[in-house]
C-alpha cells in the first residue's frame, strides 16, 4: 500500500507539472477567447456595475427556473456591462454548461481564466465541462491544476476519479475517490465513484461495501432509478450502469 501511495504521489506530481505547462501555454495562447472580449477595457462605472448585478441576479433567477436561453441572454448582458467581473463570466459559463452549450461554456470560462489564471472556481467549472463532453486528458490536466491551486479541493479529486476510471487507470481513480471522501464524507458521490472504480478494477467485495457506505450517507442510493441522477454529477452512461450493477449485486 505504501508503494502504491508513493507511485500515486509521483504520478500526481508529474500530472501537475504537465498541467502547469499546458495551462500556462493555453492562457498565453488565449484559446477560444474572442479577441474583442479579451482586449483591455476601461473600468466599469458604478452605474454599469449595479446594472450588471441586476442582470446577473435576473439570469440566476431564470436559471433556477431552467429558462436557460433567457438566463444566458441576461448573463451575457451582465458580462458586457462589467467585463472584468470574473464571477459573472464563471456564472455565464456554468449556465451555458447546464444548457448543454459546452463549446460556449468553455469559451466563457477560458475568458475568465485569461483574466484570473488562479481562479479555482473557473478551473473546477471548465474541468467539468471537458469531463462531460468526453475530453478526458484535458479534464485531467485542468482538474490537476485546480487540485494544485487548493489541495483540499474535493471537486477536483472527485472528478479526477471519474476521469481516471473512464481512462481505465483504476489505481488513480481509487486514490482520488478516497481523497474526495476524506475531504467531504457527507457527499455520497465520491463513495459511488470509489465503488465503480473498485468494481471495474476487479474488487467486487470492496465495491459493494463502499456502495453500502454511500447508501448510509443517502438512502436514496438504494433505488436504481435514482442513480440516473448521477448524470448531473459528472457520471457518464457506462458509469451509471456500473453503479447499478454494484447496487444489484448480491
Amino acid at each position: 500500500m505504501k508503494r502504491l501511495l508513493k507511485i500515486f504521489r509521483l504520478l500526481n506530481l508529474l500530472t501537475l507539472i504537465i498541467g502547469a505547462i499546458s495551462i500556462s501555454s493555453a492562457i498565453a495562447a488565449k484559446p477560444q477567447v474572442n479577441p474583442s472580449n479579451a482586449s483591455p477595457t476601461k473600468p466599469s462605472s458604478s452605474v454599469d456595475r449595479r446594472a450588471a448585478e441586476e442582470y446577473r441576479q435576473l439570469g440566476l433567477s431564470y436559471r433556477k427556473q431552467e429558462r436557460f436561453d433567457e438566463a444566458i441572454a441576461a448573463l451575457q448582458q451582465s458580462v458586457s456591462l462589467d467585463p472584468q467581473n470574473i464571477d459573472g463570466r464563471i456564472i455565464l459559463g456554468w449556465t451555458q454548461h447546464l444548457a448543454k452549450k459546452d463549446k460556449a461554456a468553455a469559451t466563457s470560462l477560458w475568458e475568465a481564466i485569461y483574466r484570473s489564471p488562479t481562479s479555482l472556481q473557473a478551473f473546477n467549472a471548465i474541468g467539468i465541462v471537458y469531463l462531460v463532453r468526453g475530453d478526458l486528458p484535458q479534464s485531467v490536466i485542468l482538474h490537476s491544476w485546480a487540485a494544485m491551486l487548493k489541495n483540499d479541493n474535493e471537486i477536483a479529486h472527485y472528478n479526477l476519479s471519474l476521469a481516471y476510471q473512464r481512462l481505465q487507470q483504476y489505481d488513480l481513480a481509487i486514490a482520488y475517490a478516497q481523497k474526495a471522501i476524506e475531504l467531504e464524507p457527507s457527499n455520497p458521490h465520491p463513495f459511488v465513484a470509489l465503488a465503480i472504480a473498485q468494481w471495474t478494477s476487479g474488487d467486487r467485495a470492496g465495491a459493494k461495501k463502499i456502495f453500502r457506505d454511500a447508501i448510509g450517507v443517502d438512502d436514496r442510493y438504494r433505488n436504481p432509478d435514482f442513480l440516473n441522477f448521477l448524470n448531473e454529477a459528472g457520471f457518464n452512461t457506462d458509469q451509471i450502469q456500473t453503479a447499478k450493477q454494484v447496487l444489484a449485486s448480491p
